[in-house]
């Protein structure tokens, strides 16, 4: 299958749309989430998807790991995982008389993490640097991770059995949770209609490559985002920080994050900027699992997507003219002339963020 490089903002959104088509093949009936994934790739966040068992969480993971060419690794986490067999360790050559550095399963484009929350919070901390700066510090040498990169983890609920809890620090680290739920009635005969024994990730082939998706991530940074949207955010960032329910609110990177993820799902949806409707919808899958609510809050049943959602409604949204709104002409004792823009009426798409 030949590959899509993408020279200007249409091509990314054909890389985009071509990513999108072959997860789909294994994902059936979850085009929302599905999207949000690859705009949460696109946008070099990583990824964490929550759900029950037998959802379709590690086909995910693995379906978009293997529609993006390069190195894809797969770890299955477990209770006696060690944080080495993750990063890599220096190993002894007697003959050189000297140590040499074995990579882990890190060092790959994209890290399938199954079951993150099955090993010990150890293990969950060999992590932290990687996603955050790209490189594992090992003997105090540090190696850096390919570019790009990024880790798709999936978790158990909290109340399964043998799981251990993510830390805050590290859940700010990922840019994104989604969960996936259970297919519809009409999809699940679909799919036992289309079972031939095969496992359809047999079928996924690499869509882009490293460069060009590389060049699709680097288009999608140019994305504008008007300074009215970037009010928004920080009003809603900031009341989440205020919430008498709150015990923690969004972080500086969470800001950054959802603007990042925004600008990407502009560019699914052939956009050069980004509108408040990309911000409303990706509030919760970036925002929610940033907050911790307090333990009078917890008691009351509340939830931080509960919390996030009473802010949403208190926050106003601005309105902001897209380029399809030509400005209104004025009408001056009989005579029409068109009004000359004002700088908060010129076009969302120009300029960059």
């Amino acid at each position: 299958m030949s590959m899509a490089r993408p020279a200007n903002r249409a091509a990314a959104t054909a890389v985009f749309r071509r990513i999108e088509r072959q997860v789909e093949q294994v994902i059936r009936g979850k085009r929302e989430a599905v999207q949000l994934a690859i705009a949460c790739l696109v946008a070099e966040g990583h990824l964490l998807i929550e759900d029950k068992p037998g959802t379709g969480k590690t086909s995910l993971a693995r379906a978009i790991a293997a529609s993006i060419g390069g190195t894809a690794k797969r770890v299955q986490f477990t209770p006696d995982l060690l944080p080495s067999d993750i990063t890599g360790v220096s190993i002894y050559n007697p003959q050189s008389r000297d140590f040499a550095f074995r990579p882990g399963p890190v060092f790959a484009n994209v890290l399938v993490a199954d079951e993150i929350n099955r090993a010990s919070p150890k293990t969950q901390a060999a992590l932290l640097e990687v996603m955050e700066e790209r490189q594992v510090t090992v003997d105090g040498i540090s190696h850096p991770a390919p570019r790009p990169f990024m880790v798709v983890a999936t978790q158990n609920p909290l109340d399964f059995e043998g799981t251990y809890p993510l830390p805050e620090v590290q859940l700010d680290r990922f840019a994104m949770r989604i969960s996936l739920g259970y297919t519809s009635r009409e999809t699940e005969l679909e799919v036992m209609a289309n079972q031939n024994g095969q496992d359809p990730l047999v079928s996924i082939e690499p869509v882009v490559d490293v460069e060009a998706f590389a060049e699709a991530v680097a288009i999608t940074r140019r994305v504008s985002v008007r300074p009215e949207l970037r009010e928004y955010v920080a009003d809603l960032v900031t009341k989440t920080r205020q919430h008498p329910d709150l015990r923690l609110g969004v972080s500086t990177r969470g800001t950054l994050i959802l603007l990042a993820v925004a600008r990407s799902l502009a560019i699914a949806n052939a956009r050069s900027f980004v509108s408040p409707d990309d911000i409303k919808s990706l509030t919760a899958p970036v925002l929610a699992h940033r907050m911790r609510v307090t333990p009078d809050a917890e008691l009351d049943g509340l939830t931080a997507q509960d919390i996030l959602l009473e802010i949403a409604d208190q926050v106003p949204v601005p309105r902001i003219r897209t380029p399809d709104q030509a400005p209104a002409r004025q009408r001056t004792a009989g005579t029409a002339s068109k009004r000359r823009p004002e700088p908060q009426d010129s076009v969302v798409g120009e300029g960059t963020a």
